[in-house]
């Protein structure tokens, strides 16, 4: 069944990062690269063995499946993959921290979607903007912390979406109640369907057209960009 946005209960917004602001994947791709062009005179092998996608998605695994409980850390996930290729070739594993350094000042360079910072511009002025992100991107140091009253990592706050915890933070930090949160991503399960659960109002963006594929939940209203979710609150206030 298809609930209904009621844009006068909005008091504040909690809102994804990679994907609904920036695409994600074209921005680690090139972390991947800085990571592997800075290990390269300090640590060949590991840097050669990091090249390949398969070798570096099968690491990954390694670790996640032997370190189950730092599966919502990306950081300390992507130093422990950095130390153990580093380890498995018998190089310096003390380059862990400057190589982690170097991975993350690349993430941190997004290229964000042509309707997200005037988007933005105009849900600060009107909501508390909370971030709320699995991933590990700090608004701060990307650039844009202006618009946005708080921001919540999966790293830093020991959960990520779906669990309500995390939704019920951004509410906490805003002021207001879960019920006067509008929850806005590009996730459908973690994004709509966690907020959902946790007692939101949501909006999922999706930019890529995709079908729908959650029967038991719906979202209160889709949108292709952010620009059209703030058509959408001003149509709706």
């Amino acid at each position: 069944m298809q609930a209904t946005l009621d844009a006068s209960r909005i008091k504040a917004i909690s809102l994804d990062l990679d994907d609904t602001l920036w695409p994600i994947w074209p921005v680690i791709a090139r972390a991947e690269l800085a990571l592997q062009d800075w290990l390269r005179p300090h640590a060949p092998a590991t840097a050669e063995f990091l090249t390949d996608g398969e070798r570096r998605l099968t690491l990954r695994r390694e670790v996640q499946a032997s370190r189950p409980e730092i599966g919502h850390d990306l950081r300390t996930l992507r130093q422990e993959l950095i130390r153990r290729a580093l380890q498995r070739h018998d190089e310096d594993t003390m380059l862990v921290e400057p190589a982690y350094e170097v991975f993350i000042a690349e993430r941190m360079r997004v290229e964000l979607y042509e309707d997200a910072r005037p988007a933005l511009a105009w849900l600060a002025q009107r909501y508390p903007v909370v971030a709320l992100s699995n991933g590990n991107a700090d608004v701060q140091r990307i650039g844009l912390g202006e618009f946005f009253h708080a921001g919540f990592s999966a790293q830093e706050f020991g959960v990520g979406k779906p669990d309500a915890r995390f939704f019920h933070a951004a509410a906490q930090a805003a002021g207001v109640l879960p019920q006067e949160v509008l929850h806005v991503g590009d996730d459908a399960a973690l994004d709509v369907v966690g907020a959902l659960d946790a007692g939101l109002q949501t909006v999922w963006v999706n930019r890529a057209g995709h079908d729908w594929a959650h029967d038991s939940h719906r979202p209160h209203a889709t949108v292709g960009d952010m620009q059209a979710l703030c058509a959408l609150l001003g149509a709706g206030s």
